[in-house]
């Protein structure tokens, strides 16, 4: 039995493909415009990756500050009571 996999966006463009792909942005958008909108798009990625840090970082102190909750609780569970 030969599995034959179907890629999911299709064939990769190549050299004609992309050539034909920016003649069609240049015309849609003017060649001044191009490198305005490269910038932002990168300025917007720039800060959705600020942005993923900064919630990766209050994950894993929330996360540290639970487990030394925990150890606290813990340890004040196994003392005995007078």
């Amino acid at each position: 039995m030969v599995v034959e996999t179907i890629p999911l966006f299709g064939p990769i463009p190549g050299g004609m493909e992309l050539a034909v792909i920016l003649l069609i942005a240049v015309l849609l958008f003017g060649a001044n415009k191009i490198p305005k909108l490269a910038r932002s798009t990168g300025e917007a990625m720039g800060e959705f990756k600020k942005g993923r840090q900064e919630v990766e970082t209050e994950l894993r102190e929330m996360q540290e500050s639970d487990s030394t909750t925990e150890t606290n609780d813990t340890a004040v569970e196994a003392e005995p009571e007078a």
